[in-house]
């Protein structure tokens, strides 16, 4: 079966830094596109950095130059590099993997990030 495991998150102060991690199974990722989202309580879903097969990468306003998405092949996981964090990063972040030609989308369950001091 496909999973997407999201692991990294936690409480960290403001200036903080944290690396997400997106473990796939079940698929080859590097095939699929690779997202990251977050979802802040009573907020609409958010794009915050995508990833293509190619490497080529795609940024929310809110996070570029702060947030750097990657990719491992060798370990099928996607990462995000999350620095200079503020308290309005505070979201459960979610990544997915998608493949538009296919027309399948997998969504990991998620891991909250709390930054508060």
């Amino acid at each position: 079966q496909v999973q997407l495991v999201e692991s990294g998150g936690g409480l960290v102060q403001p200036g903080g830094s944290l690396r997400l991690s997106c473990a796939a199974s079940g698929i080859i990722f590097s095939w699929y596109v690779g997202d990251w989202y977050r979802q802040a309580p009573g907020k609409q879903r958010e794009l915050v950095a995508r990833i293509t097969s190619g490497g080529i990468t795609n940024y929310a306003d809110s996070v570029k130059g702060r947030f750097t998405i990657s990719r491992d092949n060798t370990k099928n996981t996607v990462y995000l590099q999350m620095n200079s964090l503020k308290s309005e990063d505070t979201a459960v972040y979610y990544c997915s993997a998608h493949h538009q030609q296919w027309g399948r989308d997998y969504w990991g369950q998620g891991t909250q990030v709390t930054v508060s001091s």
